[in-house]
């Protein structure tokens, strides 16, 4: 399976409000089941759940578990205002899909999370990181912080998260695993 491959991301101090920001979107609920505002929407929705499973078989091979895993990431990727092909992209580099993946770093799960952030704007739990939708959430919030800070530079923002700002392997490392999980429905004809 491979080593976890997160880097040494360091702590950064946060300003209180971003703080504040950062934990309130951690904290809500449990994903819902999607409402869509079109039959379209929702039958887009569904072969890309339909696509994605299929893709997905080899790391997780039970049914029930790829289409909760499958669904929580649409949902957090989709809140945090990722895309999901973006998200299963970074899961694949840093833990090839293993849930109790744990980094030379300490990062851990899916999204391989610092501990320190569960210090910084959750409850102080990192055993918690082990859970798939916290860390789901977590991954995705962070993701989305750096992405803010480095002004839109999906480059930069997946080199902070890393802990290789600036350098080409990690990035080029997502861009080349997202490629493998977005999805174009078919085209009506």
């Amino acid at each position: 399976m491979g080593s976890a491959r997160a880097g040494a991301q360091a702590e950064e101090p946060l300003a209180n409000s971003v703080r504040s920001a950062m934990s309130a979107a951690i904290a809500a609920d449990a994903p819902p089941k999607p409402a869509f505002a079109t039959v379209e929407a929702r039958l887009a929705y569904l072969r890309w759940l339909g696509a994605m499973s299929d893709r997905l078989q080899r790391q997780k091979s039970e049914r029930l578990t790829r289409l909760e895993f499958l669904e929580t990431t649409w949902y957090e990727s989709t809140r945090a205002g990722l895309e999901p092909a973006l998200v299963l992209g970074v899961v694949q580099v840093e833990s090839n899909f293993r849930k109790y993946a744990i980094s030379s770093a300490g990062a851990r799960g899916y999204m391989q999370v610092m501990p320190f952030w569960s210090r910084l704007i959750g409850d102080g739990d990192p055993s918690r990181l082990f859970h798939m939708q916290t860390n789901l959430r977590f991954g995705c919030v962070i993701l989305r912080h750096y992405l803010d800070i480095e002004r839109g530079d999906l480059f930069m923002a997946l080199g902070r998260y890393n802990g290789s700002r600036g350098r080409a392997e990690y990035p080029n490392a997502v861009f080349a695993a997202r490629r493998r999980w977005q999805f174009t429905p078919p085209s009506a004809a």
